[in-house]
């Protein structure tokens, strides 16, 4: 009956990081000071700003996308652990006007997107391959989500790919514009690979120094995505709080749009490995080169 108290806790400090989408919205618990003394979270705008705080080691604990997890594996000589997944697919494709109802209707177009060099594109090159209109769509690619909202917004782009949250704040003073496609569902007529775009990662001599103080990190995680997804209107307040988004009713509609989730062990080995091998055949450098051996997955 006492097994549970004398589990040994670890409270090493752990330095983790996050982007501001989904998957620092998941991690929103642990920025609490008072119940998670020993955990520092920093919420980052871009991958391109999370990336060289992994390299140096100034971060224990990273959320990145999830190709960018196998970059790090491939880049530093396997010193990286795949903890579990984070975010399942969020990305969108926003119109202004009632013309694009399948990916097919993209043929002849111009769409705008943000993410080059990161899963986004790849994600769309892969749908506009399968459903036979790669050559015939002009995609042109924007730096800022924040600037492709605008181009939305005063009609200089007609059609947009954006990840949430930024798709619900574009929406949000827009009433001209219209989620046309979830690409979450259009990946999943195409491949039956779930579509994994976001995963936790650790160094791995962070990992096997600490690994209790690793599995209670992934026990409290799990905790904080089942509480962002179940407890919307709190955990909306803690992602403006957070700094993540600016605005409560937004965060409130964006979450359930973001596909927060959690899985680890095998379950997140087959989602991950599956995800890899599709962008590795896509592109073999947007995973760094090649397929991370067995020992980058946490826990198998």
């Amino acid at each position: 009956a006492f097994a549970a108290c004398s589990k040994k806790q670890d409270d090493t400090e752990i330095r983790i990081a996050a982007l501001k989408g989904p998957t620092g919205m998941g991690m929103v618990k642990l920025a609490d000071k008072q119940n998670y003394p020993n955990y520092t979270v920093s919420i980052e705008a871009s991958p391109d700003a999370l990336n060289p705080r992994i390299i140096s080691g100034e971060v224990d604990v990273a959320a990145v996308p999830v190709n960018l997890a196998s970059v790090l594996y491939n880049k530093l000589d396997g010193d990286i652990s795949v903890l579990a997944v984070s975010t399942l697919g969020v990305l969108y494709v926003v119109e202004a006007g009632s013309e694009v109802n399948s990916v097919a209707d993209l043929a002849g177009k111009t769409v705008y997107a943000t993410g080059q060099g990161a899963t986004p594109e790849y994600i769309l090159n892969y749908l506009l391959d399968k459903n036979g209109v790669a050559g015939s769509v002009e995609v042109n690619y924007v730096g800022e989500h924040a600037a492709l909202a605008t181009m939305l917004a005063d009609g200089s782009a007609e059609i947009g790919m954006l990840p949430e949250p930024n798709v619900t704040s574009t929406l949000a003073g827009n009433d001209n514009l219209r989620i046309a496609l979830n690409l979450t569902e259009e990946w999943n007529k195409v491949c039956s690979t779930e579509l994994v775009q976001g995963v936790v990662i650790a160094r791995k001599s962070f990992v096997n120094e600490h690994p209790e103080a690793i599995e209670q990190f992934l026990r409290e995680y799990e905790k904080s995505s089942a509480f962002v997804n179940e407890n919307i209107d709190e955990a909306a307040k803690l992602i403006v709080d957070a700094g993540i988004l600016g605005n409560v009713e937004i965060a409130k509609k964006a979450i359930p749009n973001c596909n927060i989730s959690f899985s680890k062990g095998e379950a997140m080995h087959k989602a991950v490995e599956g995800m890899l091998t599709v962008l590795f055949e896509a592109n073999p450098k947007s995973i760094g080169g090649k397929l991370p051996d067995k020992d980058f997955y946490y826990g198998i």
